[in-house]
């Protein structure tokens, strides 16, 4: 050998006139390397980049949902665009789905990167079953051979699918007890009378399409059995007309989710008022959406004329459902 050169640094290349022999020990300086036509041989050892290993995913039931749960990965560290893969199972892994990119669950593992998995924002799990605890982990992978071991697994459990529906009768924003009546008193003729207690309505729901409020009647309106008379329910302005009865919805709010509002003809103003009678009518939805603590009030109006007949026994028995979309 010429001379093999190895020391504390080393020498790329130990040659003679008859053979050359080239090697790299410890660390050479960025100018020691050995290039030909068809190689090119740096200095310093060679390392194949290993993605990193992400920590573990959030992993939450947002809203009490039933069928659903958001998940937001975490990147690692790694580059924009390395891919993720999301293990799902509800039985500790001893059998794993994935996390499609339609955000459904499969038996082929998916990969995305951070961004199309929602990014910070993330993004929701669906078709989930109820009540039940579901595991995710991630792996990345960012070239050939540099893919993970999965993080540490997160959990979440679904919901039960629930509705909660209470009336109450009151002048003001309080609680009461049935039997709920609202009493009208005198009708002065020719002038709208608004009932002084109001129809307050708790609605809440997990349901994906929302909850509904639906009104209907027993009769077509104010009725006397003693003059035989109905004062008739009617969509319509009571200012405007010589006697009528109806509903309108006067305030919703909720804490959130929905919204709650009223449905036409029961979202007017003043004395505008929308029918009640045999029928059942929407009265209040949640605009297709789960909403929690929804809160309305309704007002009761009536207006008679100098030809309504005089007694003491209209009544009408108002009766409200609630339901929900799951």
């Amino acid at each position: 050998l010429h001379d093999t050169g190895f020391g504390a640094g080393g020498l790329g290349v130990g040659n003679s006139s008859n053979y050359s022999m080239s090697g790299i020990a410890g660390e050479q300086g960025t100018t020691d390397k050995n290039v030909g036509t068809t190689y090119n041989l740096g200095p310093g050892l060679q390392f194949v980049r290993q993605s990193n290993v992400t920590a573990a995913p959030t992993f939450t039931n947002v809203n009490s949902n039933y069928n659903k749960l958001k998940f937001v990965i975490d990147t690692g560290g790694n580059p924009s665009d390395t891919l993720f893969a999301i293990a799902i199972s509800t039985d500790d892994f001893v059998t794993t789905n994935f996390i499609q990119a339609d955000d459904t669950i499969g038996s082929t593992a998916v990969y995305q990167t951070y961004a199309n998995w929602g990014g910070a924002s993330g993004e929701y799990v669906i078709g989930l079953a109820t009540s039940t605890t579901y595991k995710i982990k991630v792996k990345a992978v960012q070239t050939k051979y540099t893919e993970t071991e999965y993080s540490v697994a997160s959990s979440a459990t679904t919901s039960a699918p629930s509705l909660s529906f209470d009336l109450d009768v009151s002048s003001s924003d309080s609680e009461s007890a049935s039997p709920y009546t609202v009493a009208f008193g005198t009708l002065a003729v020719g002038s709208v009378t608004t009932a002084t207690d109001k129809v307050w309505v708790d609605l809440a729901t997990n349901g994906e399409g929302g909850g509904f409020v639906y009104v209907y009647t027993q009769g077509t309106g104010l009725t006397s059995t003693g003059v035989s008379y109905t004062l008739a329910s009617a969509t319509a302005n009571l200012a405007s007309v010589d006697e009528g009865y109806g509903i309108r919805v006067d305030t919703v709010a909720e804490s959130s989710g929905g919204p709650l509002t009223a449905v036409s003809p029961y979202n007017g103003a003043s004395d505008n008022v929308g029918i009640i009678n045999t029928s059942t009518r929407n009265i209040l939805t949640s605009a297709s959406a789960p909403i929690s603590a929804g809160r309305a009030s309704i007002l009761l109006k009536a207006k008679a004329s100098g030809l309504t007949p005089a007694a003491s026994d209209y009544s009408d028995t108002i009766t409200m459902i609630a339901s929900a979309t799951f």
